[in-house]
């Protein structure tokens, strides 16, 4: 058992039933329409349990965004792995988040569209936890600059935002089995945002490593 600021985790399995089904009521009610007895009764507990692990509503959507980028970051992790060349890292990486993002995993979904519903030091937490995701494509950006890769005079921040932008759009109209499929979509994504920022002439140097 580990207690983590106005939170307790009992067990690692029972939290992530919890915060699951907590995600699907979020989803399907709004996050101001759902209430703390209800996801107890979706979860057959007693509201004093609950209580006892989650001390108010904010701290369980708080920790259910700590759990899905937790989850979201293992999966990118493991879209990238044994890959060296920097621009195809990122490139798969952008694919791999797209997919995540359309999976129609109720906690992705309530990390994009109700941390606004946060305030006070809630929302303080969320801005920590989106910066260690922020920090993973930090990364990746910064790889690239480093190793001439990018424009001189590009802002990498700025790119990195918009592409955020653009990527997370996505969740709000892609539809399967639509007129666009998922890898079309990353490979124009892919497309448009390089030609702007990367240094073409370094593409195919095989001294860039």
């Amino acid at each position: 058992m580990k207690k983590i600021r106005d939170y307790v985790i009992v067990d690692d399995a029972e939290r992530e039933r919890v915060l699951t089904i907590a995600a699907k009521l979020f989803r399907s009610q709004g996050y101001e329409k759902t209430t703390v007895r209800q996801i107890a009764e979706a979860c057959k507990m007693l509201p004093g349990s609950l209580h006892y692990r989650y001390k108010s509503k904010d701290s369980i959507l708080v920790d259910m965004m700590r759990l899905a980028i937790d989850q979201t970051l293992r999966q990118l992790k493991l879209s990238v792995a044994g890959i060296s060349d920097p621009m195809e890292s990122l490139r798969m990486a952008v694919q791999a988040y797209l997919e995540i993002l359309v999976s129609e995993n109720d906690m992705v979904y309530v990390l994009l569209f109700e941390w606004r519903a946060l305030e006070g030091d809630a929302l303080g937490e969320m801005i920590e936890e989106r910066d260690r995701f922020e920090q993973y494509w930090k990364k990746h950006l910064s790889v690239l600059k480093r190793q001439g890769y990018i424009k001189n005079g590009i802002d990498v921040n700025l790119i990195r935002l918009i592409g955020f932008g653009a990527v997370n759009w996505v969740a709000t109209w892609y539809r399967h089995g639509g007129r666009y499929d998922l890898k079309g979509i990353a490979d124009t994504i892919w497309i448009t945002l390089t030609a702007g920022f990367i240094n073409p002439s370094l593409l195919n140097n095989p001294q860039i490593k």
